[in-house]
Formats: structure tokens, sequence, C-alpha cells
């Protein structure tokens, strides 16, 4: 009977493992959908307000991986006045937190954005500067749950719930609905250190850009607040040459490569 139980034990605890490494493959293939070195981004940044009050941006963003895999991104803004000149730059480090700068012109200097701020607004927008790098978030920073599998907007999902591994980080869980069939997460909620759920981040549009399914209109709501800020692509560009010294602090204070 001892015997019996132990096997019962085991089988139901390799059967919950199996589902948690299930998980984690799918965010993993998730996050790792579109293979290319570089990306160059022309995205229209349209911030609403509470009242129904919308300002827009124009903003271009650059990524490539270095040689041990590791994203770096820099974001440049060039309209309007109040904000052109703006630049921000995230080097992904393997082990411990990324390196954040941001260079705003009316300081004239760089600024290292320290890892208690990731939870601050990045220049206005309901994005906090961790939600900027979230995008190539490294699985392995959380536990994954499949919860549920179910339909949204006539897609069947997966439903995963992933809970950061560092309680520090400003979500204590984040769930997402990860298309079965091309793996794009339709929809994101993120949940504060309370458990009370403060933002959504949904993708609006795909279209497919040199052969790969691609997130067009991608919006993010602060639902307390009652604003939102939507990315809508103008340009994309998959492989295109950036220079390694676009992902550089000179770059961020000179604008030139």
């Amino acid at each position: 009977m001892k015997r019996l139980m132990i096997a019962i034990v085991t089988f139901a605890l390799a059967g919950v493992f199996a589902y948690a490494q299930d998980a984690t493959s799918i965010v993993e293939r998730s996050r790792n959908r579109i293979q290319v070195d570089t990306v160059s981004t022309r995205f229209r940044m349209v911030i609403t307000a509470r009242g129904g009050a919308v300002t827009e941006r124009l903003m271009d963003q650059f990524s490539r991986k270095d040689a041990n895999g590791n994203n770096r991104s820099v974001i440049v803004f060039g309209e309007p006045a109040s904000v052109r000149g703006t630049r921000f730059l995230t080097i992904e480090n393997q082990g411990r937190a990324d390196d954040q700068w941001i260079f705003l012109p009316s300081l004239g200097r760089v600024r290292r954005i320290a890892a208690t701020e990731g939870s601050a607004s990045f220049v206005g927008t309901d994005f906090s500067y961790d939600d900027i790098a979230s995008s190539d978030r490294r699985t392995e920073l959380d536990n994954h749950r499949l919860i549920r599998e179910e339909n949204f907007n006539n897609r069947d999902c997966y439903v995963i719930e992933s809970t950061p591994i560092d309680t520090n980080y400003q979500y204590s869980r984040m769930v997402q609905w990860i298309d079965k069939e091309n793996y794009v997460p339709h929809k994101v909620e993120l949940y504060d250190r309370r458990g009370t759920l403060v933002k959504t981040l949904e993708i609006l549009e795909l279209r497919e850009v040199q052969g790969r399914l691609s997130a067009i209109v991608t919006r993010m709501t602060t639902l307390a607040a009652g604003t939102s800020t939507a990315l809508n692509v103008v340009n994309l560009r998959y492989d295109d040459p950036i220079p390694d010294s676009v992902f550089t602090t000179n770059f961020l204070e000179t604008g030139r490569p």
C-alpha cells in the first residue's frame, strides 16, 4: 500500500512538472516566434487622457542582439518639439538587472535609470521602464503556469500565469492569452504587488511584414487612471544593418552613431 501511495504521488508530481514545463515552453516559443538579427521600427504613439484628450509622439526604435544573445534597444523621439531628442537605451544582461539610460535634452546629459525606477512612467506614458523592456523579458525570470485554454476574440488561446521570481518586481503576476496557432500574445493582464489588476496590454492589429506576423497596433491601458497609450507602427523593417555604436551612451548624448 505504501508503495502504491508513493507511486501515485510521484505520478501526480510528474504531471504537475510536465504542465509547468509545457507552460514555460509556450511562453518561450511566443517570445522567440520572430527570429531576426535586427528590428527597426517607427511608431506613432497616441496617448489618451481620462477625459479623451489625445497627444501624439513620433519615435524610432532600433533593436539588435549582441554576440551573447542579449538584446539591446534604443528609442529616439522625433516629435513633438517637447520630446524631440529624448533617447533611451536598454542593455539586457544575463543573471542581473538590465542596464537602462535616458538622455533628456532639457538636462543635457545622460542619466542612468536605477533598478528601483522600473515602475516609473516612461516619458509620461502608460508604459513603465520595465514595460518597455518586457517584450524581451527572459523566460527564466518567471514561473509559468497554464491555468486554462479558452477562446479569445475568436482565437483559441492558452491562458498562462507568469509569476516573477524576483518579489521586488513591480508586478506580482502577469496573465497572458497566447494564440495556439501562431503564438501571438493577444492580451496581457498585469497585477500589482497587492494582487490588483492595474494594466492591460493588447495587440489590436497584426500584419505580415517580410513574411513574419507582426504586431502593428499595441495598446497599454492603466485601468484606475482611465488612460491609455497606443503604439501604431508606421514603418517596420527586419534585418536592416544597425551599427553597434547606436547602442551606446555616446549615441544617447550626441544622436550620432
